[in-house]
């Protein structure tokens, strides 16, 4: 069962999120930007030892996230914000990266990748796969590289290393996915259709058409659930039990043991889509958090002493 707290906040969400608009693509837009903004008073509340550092390069943008105790400073994880890759930033998924950073001792990097409408599919994957060479060109060694996304970002990290697998390039030493979206197709019969406390099958193919321009969803970069996922690293893939993408996260964690990869799926009871962030709020997302790092942890090969508090 879902804590208290978590049967409080759903009911909340759905109440304030569930109304996405259809019809008019750029009243989407603003929706989800507006939505998906961090308020200054959040940003203050989750940079308890932490510190932001900016980076605006010509060819990489985002943020490092360096927590006060960076015991582990040859290790990184490389971090995708969702936002149905029309919205979204560094900024706005502190809650998360911050987190992450304190319970690693080690720097997070934000990636801020461009968004759709105005740079529509591939920019996005262009924009991660360069992400992951920048850090090895910082000097990062791909085993101590992990990625992560949640959402649309979740569905970018699997694209990312299929764009890494096909240029030949070394890929991160694993990867986890928060509520991955990886089939912008919408013909799936999500089995949540009405218990999602965020969107309806309908808002899939509304945000797909803005990020696709024309492509075709099954491209293979696009919904990364109908890839051949051999040879990619160690899988961590989280997801509510009742949110639309449910059945997208069982489907990659099939799809990824069938293709030999370590995969391991944790499904959370009766919570919102990305409830990791609401770590303030619902106990279930730190139970989520610390599991990632737990991974995290483990696959990039780090000393296991033991992990920091949130």
């Amino acid at each position: 069962m879902p804590s208290l707290r978590a049967r409080v906040i759903t009911p909340l969400v759905r109440l304030v999120v569930k109304r996405w608009p259809h019809g008019d693509q750029a009243a989407l837009v603003r929706r989800a930007r507006r939505l998906l903004g961090l308020p200054p008073w959040l940003t203050f509340a989750v940079s308890n030892g932490v510190r932001f550092e900016r980076v605006q390069g010509t060819d990489v943008c985002g943020e490092w996230i360096i927590p006060c105790a960076n015991d582990f400073e040859q290790r990184v994880l490389l971090y995708l914000h969702g936002g149905g890759y029309v919205s979204g930033s560094p900024q706005s998924h502190r809650p998360i990266t911050a987190a992450l950073a304190r319970l690693l001792r080690q720097r997070v990097f934000a990636l801020g990748y461009r968004l759709a409408p105005e740079s529509p599919f591939p920019a996005a994957v262009d924009d991660a796969a360069r992400g992951v060479a920048w850090l090895t060109e910082q000097g990062f060694r791909p085993e101590n590289i992990a990625i992560a996304g949640d959402s649309a970002g979740g569905g970018l990290t699997i694209a990312t290393m299929l764009r890494l697998r096909t240029t030949g390039r070394p890929l991160p030493a694993c990867a986890v996915c928060l509520s991955p979206w990886l089939d912008l197709t919408g013909e799936w019969n999500y089995s949540n259709r009405e218990q999602c406390a965020m969107y309806y099958p309908a808002d899939v193919p509304a945000f797909a058409g803005l990020y696709l321009n024309g492509i075709s969803p099954r491209t293979a970069e696009a919904s990364p659930v109908f890839a051949d996922l051999t040879g990619l690293p160690p899988l961590l893939v989280q997801a509510s039990s009742t949110e639309l993408l449910f059945d997208e996260a069982v489907r990659l964690h099939e799809r990824a043991l069938n293709s030999g990869v370590k995969s391991r799926l944790t499904l959370y009871p009766g919570l919102p889509h990305v409830w990791q962030m609401f770590r303030f709020l619902m106990p279930e997302a730190g139970k989520a958090l610390r599991e990632i790092a737990e991974f995290v942890e483990v696959e990039t090969r780090g000393p296991q002493i033991g992990l920091a508090s949130l």
